[in-house]
């Protein structure tokens, strides 16, 4: 685990049950076992630590109430020693995206702990740029994050993104867990199948949902029928010092028509090319900043949930996650 989540963990971490059902999900075989993917390529490493919270909606109503959270950020960070850089786009129009999951009837990928979405920009009304595809594995244990290959079976382009996701505990302000999510990006361009809405073409392109296949013709659709729209204020750099450097963002999931709001997140994100290379100091004033925001901000959490995990709940559902 980055240091974050060392220095977090001194009084900070409620103990992990026993016999947790959720180091048995995902039925992968643990990177201690593994030197390296079947190709021989070596295994995937955690180079991002991206800290969240996720936020009731109902505060957030128009651009200035985005705006007002960032001066809570900002005055946090200043309590704690923090630098903060505004965005100059933090006094321009927030980002309009589309955002839709794709999944079987019985939300095999979900309850498996692999996430299938497909995000599209948008600028003045109208959408810009290649449809990205993102395909992850999100799950509470690292080893078998890491032992999950999620590089796509395809002729073009794509990028791995491998996370550390920090989260406050599911039941009270701060704390902290941590979701591994293993992710791999492209544009839908980069993708030449035809039928990219049956299970046969994704486990093709993702082998990794091999085992979760049931039969050539079946289908992902829509989960829940639910098209979700984004937008998203970037508020500026957080500063924890020797170049550790995180952007922040503020936002909400709302339904695109019926405009139903969701759920806000508030997050920000260092990048890393080794963990050790960042410097005790900083680990802990990053972790120090994270505590004070949630008890800052504590009003407004929405502990126990994930923005994924509130698309599949649209209907009532509630399938098993690993969130």
């Amino acid at each position: 685990m980055w240091g974050f989540g060392e220095i977090m963990a001194k009084g900070k971490e409620k103990p992990k049950e026993k016999n947790d059902k959720r180091a048995k999900a995902g039925k992968t075989t643990a990177a201690s076992d593994m030197a390296s993917y079947a190709d021989g390529t070596p295994l995937d490493r955690v180079q991002y630590l991206e800290a969240k919270l996720i936020l009731k909606p109902d505060r957030f109503n128009s651009v200035q109430s985005f705006r007002d959270f960032g001066k809570i950020v900002q005055r946090t960070a200043k309590k704690v020693g923090v630098g903060f850089i505004e965005d100059r786009e933090t006094g321009l129009r927030p980002e309009v995206r589309e955002i839709i999951f794709g999944d079987t009837p019985d939300f095999r990928l979900y309850n498996n702990a692999f996430i299938l979405r497909r995000r599209i920009s948008y600028v003045d009304g109208f959408p810009v740029g290649d449809p990205e595809i993102v395909f992850k594995f999100r799950h509470p244990d690292e080893q078998q994050a890491t032992a999950v290959d999620v590089r796509p079976k395809i002729a073009g382009k794509y990028r791995i993104k491998f996370k550390a996701e920090a989260l406050p505990l599911k039941d009270q302000v701060g704390g902290y867990r941590i979701l591994y999510s293993h992710n791999c990006q492209f544009g839908l361009s980069q993708m030449h199948d035809a039928d990219k809405a049956s299970m046969a073409t994704l486990v093709k392109v993702f082998p990794a949902l091999a085992s979760l296949k049931k039969s050539n013709d079946e289908k992902i659709s829509l989960v829940n029928e639910g098209i979700v729209e984004e937008v998203l204020l970037p508020l500026g750099q957080l500063d924890f010092g020797k170049g550790v450097v995180a952007k922040c963002d503020i936002g909400i999931w709302r339904t695109r028509g019926e405009h139903k709001s969701l759920v806000g997140e508030f997050a920000f994100q260092v990048k890393f090319d080794r963990r050790e290379d960042v410097a005790e100091k900083q680990k802990k004033l990053a972790a120090q900043f994270y505590i004070m925001l949630q008890q800052d901000v504590q009003d407004w959490l929405a502990l126990g949930v994930t923005k994924t995990g509130m698309v599949y709940r649209l209907k009532g559902n509630e399938p098993q996650s690993h969130e």
